[in-house]
């Protein structure tokens, strides 16, 4: 939700005397205002229920008073919902201080007041920030489980399917679609443990660290962290406040897959280019040009380049944001800093979501990969490879007679499949000394793209059985992703759950 457009501060201060300047109010304050209602407002209920309830439990709330301030609670939340988004005033400083106005409406400012025992906005903030940065984790790793089921389909649907591989920009080596995927899969597996190794550190509550040196009052950190979804409480209390590497090490995540999906993107924009086409997406996702009939234009292929870098250049600005600040609290990981983040994951759902439709419905060209395979010689090196194994001669040999092999097709303009084998025959001789016991049939068959790929059976390599295997473990992989995210799901409902329960004790 957004809300309503602040109101200019100078119409309801004046002068700089009066806190907040306008200047500071209309800036500042007041786009941080409209932040928290759209991205905190729902935890922050949570967090007083939880932090009321943790008070009561450990004695320094009478019954009255706690079941005060949750029905207080309940009728503010419900009060604000029906209104909807609010402007700011300047009335308060902030969402917080709002938010508390709105309960003394209902229970008075004396038992309102108690319910900010033993914490700080520093802990609150951070709470609050740790929270959503999970819940917006989980998102976009459910995104990122359905590219790489979407990619693990797709390979398996693939495995056989013969694209030309390049490095440097140059025809390289056949191999499959699937086996190329499954490149991508590894990848983008990997990217969903980093983004869990992010999520891990925002899994740690900084409740009871108040200011930064924790209170003297017998608060309950774990019950706190319980009540929360937290899987256990940060320890140090100072680092509850100073750290800010919970946002850093998210956004270094979340950059890394962005570049990832970014190259791979890339990489269909060259498949896809007139001049390789062994890539062809299907009519829906192809803009037609507006005065040249024959193109075929896959613009999405620009789109998902574009947000990954886009998302890539956010998580930047996040990262800067926190570069050389005070190992101390600091407004440069609040709001302002958090907006950028919020958009770099805004941006990488969406490409997410882009690439599951391209994944599904593009198409390799196997006929044209063939034919640049062919046009490359891609696959004279396993004749060379070939030539070690059942000539017995050195591979550097095996590698000049390949060589200048190739240097005759050029000239002549011939390929592995229609160079006369008494070309092959006559350079095998001048090199080694002798003629090649390889046949002629042979010699045709290990330069197929086909066998290239057959022989290749080594763990991870693109023969069948090899492809096989890793398409079975990349299975494994996504499986252990949906649990994760199970399990979060899971950690967060038996946490409301406890809340509810131990909160309904003190409700009348």
């Amino acid at each position: 939700m957004s809300a309503p457009k602040a109101e200019p501060a100078s119409a309801h201060m004046g002068g700089d005397n009066k806190f907040p300047a306008p200047e500071y109010a209309e800036t500042v304050l007041g786009p941080a205002f409209v932040h928290a209602q759209e991205h905190h407002l729902a935890h922050l209920f949570r967090l007083h229920r939880a932090h009321g309830t943790m008070l009561a439990e450990q004695g320094l709330l009478t019954k009255q008073e706690i079941s005060s301030l949750l029905a207080a609670l309940d009728a503010t939340e419900r009060d604000l919902a029906a209104r909807g988004p609010s402007a700011y005033t300047g009335e308060h400083e902030d969402l917080f201080f709002f938010v508390e106005s709105e309960l003394k409406r209902h229970v008075g400012p004396e038992v309102a007041g108690r319910l900010h025992t033993g914490r700080s906005r520093n802990d609150i903030d951070h709470a609050l920030f740790k929270m959503k940065f999970r819940e917006r984790v989980d998102s976009l790793v459910t995104h990122l489980a359905k590219l790489i089921e979407a990619l693990i389909a797709r390979a398996e649907a693939d495995a056989g399917t013969i694209i030309l591989a390049y490095t440097h920009g140059q025809p390289a080596q056949p191999s499959t679609y699937g086996h190329y995927l499954g490149a991508v899969i590894e990848t983008l597996l990997r990217d969903a443990e980093r983004l869990e190794q992010a999520r891990a550190v925002l899994d740690l509550c900084p409740m009871g660290a108040a200011a930064i040196t924790t209170t003297g009052f017998p608060l309950n950190r774990q019950r706190m962290a319980e009540f929360l979804g937290f899987a256990d409480i940060l320890r140090n209390s100072y680092g509850c406040i100073a750290g800010a590497d919970y946002a850093a090490g998210l956004f270094a995540a979340v950059k890394v897959l962005a570049l990832n999906l970014g190259r791979v993107a890339q990489d269909m924009a060259f498949w896809t280019s007139f001049e390789v086409g062994q890539l062809r997406f299907s009519d829906g996702f192809v803009q037609i040009s507006s005065i040249m009939p024959q193109k075929r234009n896959p613009v999405p292929v620009e789109h998902m380049r574009l947000m990954a870098s886009l998302c890539a250049g956010r998580c930047d600005a996040v990262l800067t944001a926190l570069h050389n600040t005070p190992f101390t609290d600091m407004n440069d990981n609040e709001h302002e800093t958090h907006g950028q983040g919020y958009e770099a994951l805004d941006m990488a759902e969406r490409v997410l979501t882009l690439m599951v439709g391209v994944i599904r419905s593009a198409s390799i060209d196997e006929k044209r990969a063939r034919v640049n395979i062919e046009r490359s010689f891609a696959t004279i090196t396993e004749l060379a490879d070939t030539l070690v194994r059942e000539e017995r001669i050195p591979f550097v040999a095996a590698h000049h007679i390949a060589a200048n092999l190739a240097r005759a097709m050029q000239a002549s303009g011939e390929t592995l499949s229609t160079v006369p084998y008494a070309t092959f025959s006559a350079i095998f001789e001048k090199q080694i000394g002798r003629a090649p016991t390889l046949a002629e049939a042979r010699f045709r068959h290990v330069v197929t793209p086909d066998h290239f790929v057959s022989v290749r059976t080594l763990p991870g390599g693109p023969a069948p059985a090899a492809l096989a295997e890793s398409l079975a473990i990349y299975r494994k992989g996504a499986d252990a992703v949906r649990a994760r995210l199970a399990a979060h799901a899971g950690a967060q409902a038996r946490a409301e759950a406890t809340l509810k329960a131990a909160a309904e004790r003190f409700r009348s």
